[in-house]
């Protein structure tokens, strides 16, 4: 009679991984690196992806940058689509940062843009006024418009505890169908979906405009709208880095029931919040319909404002990252109509919002790899 000794199964390796939830401050290099990694990630997985049907990634990937970043004209393309992009990735950053899921920021870009072109449509000024006059209202409107739209879901979720992403959300479909009434109803051009083209003074100044002076300017579409768009990110910076105010945002977003604690008014800032996230998105409308197409137009967003979502978590809420991410994406948007095939760019930004989600766990747990 023969026995045999249980035998035990080969280690095929001699490490394993551990999963560690961080007790510790996240390091500071940490999301910018998780970000930086889930562009490239989301590049290779295109790349692969392309190869599978019988593309060619390295000839598309350099086709990417020539048609983006290859000569100042292309580049200035790149930096028109990106400028919407960054006052509504400011937007969604502030609001985020209380925790408030504003998913609105498409119907407050397009109140926005109806707001700012009240002022040539009703008229609101003469048509002789100077153009920095006109130029101005029209910020302050299209504030104002994406401020109100964002002050009714702030509202309601401050004083009845509503769902701001269910409000935020439904609202969009209002503001384009209320957008879409007074163009298709009152101020048509000829029967078109468009209204007619603004006078020349509610124009937001091109570089093209002044190729007569400077011939390199010659066909660089780049408008004014780039200087607003810093100028609220180092705005927003500042609101959240440097004020009172942003301590009690940041405050409120991690912990409510300790700022309610030491005093500070959550209601008020709420709305307050959510009236600033709107008006951001609402400057945007104001950039594109001064800046870009002249008019009152149907679906003059091709989804900035929820473009601008992935804009604010791929910077990390990080306003001045903002405008970077948000000329990556300007660039996705200008090779979109380039690059065969055409759903590559839509494809690019999925893949990068899914990496981004799944980079987050990175920041909530350590992975280490442990010998055994």
């Amino acid at each position: 009679m023969s026995t045999t000794s249980p035998t035990t199964p080969k280690r095929t390796l001699p490490y394993t991984l551990h999963i560690e939830k961080r007790v510790e401050d996240i390091p500071r290099w940490l999301p910018a690196a998780t970000s930086f990694g889930s562009v490239i990630i989301a590049f290779i997985i295109a790349g692969i992806i392309l190869k599978l049907i019988g593309g060619q990634p390295l000839v598309v990937l350099r086709f990417f940058f020539d048609a983006t970043f290859g000569s100042w004209p292309v580049f200035s393309d790149t930096l028109v689509k990106a400028t919407p992009l960054i006052m509504v990735g400011l937007a969604c950053t502030v609001a985020f940062k209380m925790k408030l899921w504003n998913i609105g920021a498409e119907g407050q870009f397009y109140i926005g843009a109806f707001a700012a072109s009240l002022v040539v449509l009703v008229p609101l000024v003469g048509p002789e006024t100077p153009r920095f006059v006109v130029i101005l209202m029209m910020v302050i409107m299209g504030m104002l418009g994406g401020a109100i739209w964002g002050f009714f879901p702030g509202y309601l979720k401050a004083r009845y505890q509503v769902n701001e992403i269910i409000t935020t959300l439904m609202l969009n479909y209002v503001a384009i169908l209320w957008n879409n009434f007074w163009i298709f109803d009152r101020w048509s051009d000829a029967g078109f979906q468009m209204t007619p083209v603004f006078a020349k003074n509610a124009w937001l100044p091109r570089l093209a405009d002044y190729a007569r002076e400077i011939k390199a300017f010659s066909g660089i579409t780049l408008h004014l709208g780039i200087v607003l768009g810093v100028i609220a990110a180092v705005a927003v910076w500042w609101i959240l880095e440097r004020s009172r105010w942003g301590y009690e945002i940041k405050l409120i977003g991690d912990n409510p029931n300790a700022a309610r604690y030491a005093g500070i008014n959550i209601t008020r800032n709420v709305v307050f919040v959510m009236m600033l996230s709107g008006g951001l998105a609402g400057l945007a409308g104001m950039a594109e319909v001064s800046g870009v197409v002249h008019r009152l137009q149907e679906r003059i967003s091709p989804g900035y404002g929820f473009t601008g979502i992935i804009v604010a978590w791929l910077a990390k809420l990080n306003p001045f990252a903002v405008i970077l991410v948000s000329i990556l994406f300007g660039a996705l948007i200008v090779a979109g109509r380039e690059i065969q095939p055409s759903g590559l760019s839509n494809l690019l930004q999925g893949i990068v919002l899914f990496m981004v989600i799944s980079s987050d766990v990175l920041l909530r747990y350590k992975i280490r790899l442990v010998r055994l």
